[in-house]
């Protein structure tokens, strides 16, 4: 069977789940604006349609997107979101993915509805890579090993497992793939 927006794969078979991580492109530091309210940078900019372009080639393109609600994360996701060539899931604003802790986030992830086979988080570090750590049991090649040695800013790990969204358990899944993909330089 092949999913309506991407090909086949292991997330295709019956009881395979997907959730698609991906850190917010790399965001400014203006003077006088809170931490939540940081938009992205040029290079954020470049990047984040990269992301999107990224998951449309790798056919990751998710059921549904659950995205933290700081400026930086949003806009990451609006342009990753124009960059898929198809068009966007249904995207939830969610304040706990902000500055959270990679148990929190598998309790964002475990109340994922059950008919979905796909989910995208957008979010922050350290939690993104964190969560990647905490739920890959293996890898493909060295995933794994890449993703814990540094988690970049537009990062997307990839991580399957067999069974529903509320089972989801530390070591449940297998990282199949990490990359970290860049837009043009000007």
């Amino acid at each position: 069977m092949t999913r309506p927006h991407g090909r086949a794969d292991e997330a295709d078979q019956a009881g395979v789940r997907r959730l698609v991580l991906l850190r917010h492109a790399k965001s400014a530091w203006p003077d006088g604006v809170a931490d939540r309210d940081r938009p992205l940078a040029p290079r954020g900019r470049r990047d984040a349609p990269a992301a999107g372009r990224w998951l449309r080639d790798a056919g990751r393109v998710p059921d549904l997107a659950i995205c933290s609600t700081a400026r930086r994360a949003r806009e990451t996701w609006e342009l990753a979101a124009a960059a898929l060539s198809t068009a966007a899931p249904p995207v939830s604003y969610e304040p706990r993915l902000y500055a959270t802790t990679a148990p929190a986030l598998i309790d964002v992830v475990r109340e994922t509805p059950a008919a979905l086979g796909t989910l995208l988080l957008i979010g922050h570090n350290p939690g993104m890579q964190e969560l990647t750590l905490r739920l890959a049991r293996d890898a493909v090649g060295d995933a794994l090993e890449r993703a814990a040695a540094k988690f970049p800013t537009a990062a997307v790990a990839v991580l399957t497992w067999h069974g529903t969204w509320s089972e989801l358990a530390p070591g449940a899944a297998r990282l199949v793939r990490f990359a970290v993909p860049r837009g043009p330089k000007p």
